[in-house]
């Protein structure tokens, strides 16, 4: 046998010949343009390299020396032309059905300016763009150059999504590079104000929506999706976002945000994410009177209407995407529970504002006590003053509950740690026919009513969570008398945006002498002191927890997120925070870290699913190196060579 090389279309050829007779390559080269001409349906993925990879020992003679030369194991980036800041080494093609503008008006090929001259032959749309090239260094400077501009968060915003609508690659690169600039753009606290104007802004389809009239269609429904291999889904039904309300449809700002950190902080590839809204309409009443809302106009479905509707959404993904992960967001108080309940044993899902927003918090209570110079065996000694019963404020509670129960206290002793306030004061036994399970727990038998005010000076608590969304709500009597029972309180106001937060950074530390431990649901600028000392605060923002719980659960085929996985996340962050950081008051790391600090909390979770038997998809090769086996699958947003899918059979 003998293998002919060669180029043709710029596909690359090998040829096996098994012939007694002698081989004519003028004939078999005017045989294959024949098949080229009437354009037979091509499919190829990598011949040459899959060819070489098969028939490695038939292909011996095609090198001349059994050890690869010292000036071929490495090779620098070009410095200049099209080609400045990129690599010319192997990169895997992707195959794609599309060709000619088709390819430019979908944004997960579009490279814009920064398709080679090659490309723009092989996938036939030459002169369809200027005709000098622009690599991704020079259309990420120029994108920032124009953002940068603007003094308007939301006017950035829209700039940034404009160029997630065109070019994902070149999206979440800039967010990789600058995700501690960009973080508060794309999601808190500007998301807020992008969900009130999302039927205003509307420009381009991304995710899906159901609603009733959907119902008995949503099995058919879910193939309208293009991707094949969802991963993650976020859905909420626009009931509670962030601190806002009711905002119904316009909701779907907050799955495309969250999807967005999945796969800049995460390393999910944009291809395997699916923002849902479950459109069950909205009591909000300007919207309903909105010429311009996009959602349904009409009250919200309750009751069994509104589980059915639901519960026909679960099983419609999953039964196209058996192994997704669900992730809740911004349900009300009264739905999230229940969902979680009913599916958290039975289904890959969690519930970000419940138990993200605990294993989060959890993680910066445990820096907290490490920033005392205490060990996290301590947290069930502290005293924890909670403001807020709903599904956030309840959530944090359970979790922390749970890490006391992990570190060896009875439940008796973990419950009577906690004190949890709503607007009618501390929960007491005898609300307890209107309180629901999860918040019956944390009922008091004795002082049910009390204010904070009321709680601080006869408790004395340690630590103050706030999870209200009331906007300055710990008033400055509130945090002195904290300050004054306890030498370094640790205080969370939680609530999103920063219009809603309960307090401010510069409020607590001044208000503190300095003394305080603090983190914020946003971001707040640092503080300096009269006497020159300068604090910096941190954000308790999920963003830490849910990428890289994502990534693994989905990396190791788990079933389910078990408690003992937010667990040992929220222990994984806790841990990346330095000592250097934590004296300078930080008790989260630096976001600009939230790559590593995402494969190093993945990690942690598959590491868990190993030891319960629920990491399907993990073999021992894996098992040896975990680090490098999540650092080689997470998304690196660089532009790969695109090709039209063909295939030639002979």
């Amino acid at each position: 046998m003998v293998w002919y090389h060669t180029s043709f279309y710029r596909t690359q050829l090998l040829i096996p010949v098994r012939s007694p007779f002698p081989f004519h390559f003028s004939t078999t080269m005017a045989f294959l343009s024949s098949i080229f001409r009437q354009r037979i349906s091509i499919t190829r993925r990598i011949p040459q390299a899959a060819y070489i990879g098969s028939h490695a020992s038939h292909l011996r003679w095609m090198s001349s020396k059994e050890t690869t030369p010292e000036e071929w194991i490495e090779e620098p980036d070009e410095t200049e032309g099209e080609w400045m800041g990129c690599t010319r080494r192997f990169l895997a093609p992707i195959s794609v059905n599309s060709r000619g503008s088709e390819i430019l008006n979908n944004p997960l090929f579009n490279k814009g300016t920064a398709f080679k001259l090659g490309e723009r032959d092989r996938l036939r749309f030459r002169g369809l763009l200027p005709p000098r090239r622009l690599n991704m260094f020079r259309q990420k400077e120029r994108v920032l150059e124009e953002v940068r501009a603007e003094e308007s968060m939301i006017r950035k915003n829209v700039l940034l999504e404009d160029v997630h609508d065109r070019n994902e690659t070149l999206y979440h690169r800039i967010l990789v590079d600058h995700i501690e600039e960009m973080a508060p753009i794309i999601y808190t606290p500007t998301v807020g104000q992008a969900c009130k104007e999302f039927g205003m802004r509307f420009r381009r389809h991304r995710g899906m929506y159901f609603c009733e009239e959907d119902r008995g269609h949503m099995a058919a429904m879910v193939y309208n999706w293009p991707q094949k291999d969802v991963h993650v889904i976020v859905v909420t039904d626009g009931s509670r976002i962030l601190g806002l309300g009711d905002l119904g449809a316009n909701g779907m700002g907050i799955p495309i945000g969250k999807l967005s950190l999945y796969c800049a902080a995460g390393g999910i590839a944009p291809h395997r994410v699916m923002p849902v809204v479950l459109d069950v309409g909205t009591d909000n009443p300007e919207l309903i009177k909105d010429p311009f809302y996009l959602g349904l106009q009409k009250p919200r479905l309750r009751g069994a209407a509104y589980y059915h509707l639901v519960d026909e959404f679960i099983q419609a993904v999953r039964h196209r995407w058996p192994n997704v992960l669900i992730q809740f967001e911004d349900f009300s108080s009264d739905k999230a529970q229940k969902l979680l309940n009913k599916y958290r044993d039975q289904v890959l899902c969690f519930n970000d504002d419940i138990q993200g927003t605990g294993a989060t918090s959890l993680a910066g209570v445990l820096g907290g006590l490490r920033a005392k110079g205490e060990h996290p065996n301590a947290l069930g000694d502290q005293r924890i003053l909670i403001a807020g019963a709903g599904s956030a404020g309840i959530g944090v509670a359970q979790v922390l509950y749970q890490a006391m129960i992990e570190h060896g206290r009875t439940e008796e002793e973990a419950r009577n740690c906690f004190f949890v306030a709503d607007e009618k004061g501390l929960l007491g036994v005898e609300r307890i026919g209107e309180l629901s399970p999860e918040q019956a727990l944390f009922a008091r038998k004795i002082d049910g009513g009390l204010s904070l005010n009321e709680i601080v000076n006869k408790y004395k608590p340690t630590m103050l969570l706030g999870m209200t969304a009331v906007g300055g709500l710990f008033t400055e009597q509130l945090i002195r008398d904290m300050a004054k029972h306890c030498e370094r309180p640790i205080i969370f106001p939680l609530s999103n945006p920063t219009t809603k937060a309960e307090c401010s950074a510069e409020q607590a530390f001044e208000w503190t002498d300095g003394r305080c431990i603090f983190a914020s649901g946003s971001p707040f600028d640092p503080v300096e002191m009269d006497d020159g000392r300068i604090f910096y605060p941190t954000q308790c923002n999920n963003m830490f927890i849910f990428p890289g719980l994502g990534l693994g659960v989905t990396l190791c085929g788990a079933k389910t997120v078990s408690d003992k996985m937010l667990y040992v996340a929220a222990e994984a962050l806790a841990n990346y925070v330095s000592e250097d950081e934590l004296s300078q008051g930080k008790v989260f790391p630096s976001i600009k870290t939230i790559r590593d600090v995402s494969k190093k909390v993945a990690i942690a979770v598959i590491e868990e699913a190993i030891r319960t038997g629920q990491a399907s998809k993990i073999n021992q090769k894996h098992m040896e190196d975990l680090d490098a086996f999540v650092s080689r699958k997470m998304y690196d947003p660089v532009y790969v060579p695109l090709i039209e899918k063909r295939t030639i059979e002979i």
